[in-house]
């Protein structure tokens, strides 16, 4: 698969900093759990980009996904998650990458594969990370309701303050970053053993997405908000559950700035313009 779909139309694109290629190999990572349905429609449509991977990473299904993803699409690899929790399915998946640039993508149809190439471009004219926001011209979404957006403001908002950004939406799953940083990232190893007392490991869960901004932005890296829109899920419900999971992206904020308080505070992202 060729990764010349998945940059922008600049004939020069410029030589990205510390070595990184220009012409990046691009791996996609897929957390599932009981996403079948949305796999026979989500995968054709993340093919019709051809990344040079696809790592699907299932969460224990009981409806047949990781054969569906086998089916629909033999060149991926798919795995299984160690422990549980769309965190530990993301860093699982990360891990079992072997490309230049490590994209984030929902299986349940709401992320669009025709943004990926604005999200690569970003990286190669420079950006550590590539987060996604449905709030930049261009964005938006068919899934927020007022609650859940005046929430994310809200959680964004807390981020921003702790750590010295303009991000206009923390908590979206759609990013992409250089696959160099994982290292220095620090998450939770994806194959070690649950907790004994079944406490959930931090980083497993759904604040894995403000956990990734909180340790690139403590890193001083330099992050670009990309719009994106959000579509509505194509089957099933979601096991996002807004009031825990929003405490528990709160907690990961306040966690994170003690973490790095002694740190030297970043410069602001750089918000892209939606392309003409």
């Amino acid at each position: 698969m060729s990764t010349r779909h998945l940059l922008s139309d600049h004939a020069d694109a410029p030589q990205v900093r510390r070595g990184r290629p220009s012409r990046p190999s691009v791996g996609v990572v897929v957390p599932t759990l009981n996403e079948a349905r949305n796999l026979r429609e989500v995968l054709p449509s993340l093919e019709a980009v051809r990344p040079d991977e696809v790592v699907v990473v299932d969460g224990g299904s009981t409806d047949g996904t990781a054969e569906v993803a086998h089916e629909v699409m033999p060149g991926a690899e798919v795995v299984e998650q160690h422990r549980s929790g769309k965190g530990n399915a993301l860093v699982t998946g990360l891990h079992a990458l072997h490309t230049d640039i490590a994209v984030t993508f929902d299986a349940d149809g709401s992320a669009d594969p025709a943004e990926i190439p604005d999200f690569v471009s970003a990286l190669v004219e420079g950006a550590d990370m590539a987060k996604g926001s449905r709030y930049l011209p261009g964005g938006g979404s068919e899934d927020l309701t007022r609650i859940r957006s005046l929430g994310n403001l809200g959680l964004t908002g807390v981020f921003n303050v702790s750590f010295h950004r303009d991000f206009t939406d923390l908590c979206y799953g759609y990013n992409a970053f250089w696959l160099d940083v994982l290292p220095r990232l620090g998450l939770p190893d994806p194959d070690a053993d649950a907790p004994a007392d079944g406490q959930v490991v931090w980083g497993d869960g759904f604040e894995i997405e403000p956990l990734f901004a909180c340790r690139f932005a403590a890193a001083g890296a330099d992050i670009a908000e990309v719009p994106s829109v959000e579509h509505d899920r194509l089957h099933g419900t979601s096991n996002l559950s807004a009031i825990p999971d929003g405490w528990r992206v709160l907690t990961t904020i306040g966690r994170e700035r003690a973490r790095s308080r002694r740190r030297t505070p970043a410069p602001a992202p750089r918000h892209l313009r939606a392309a003409s």
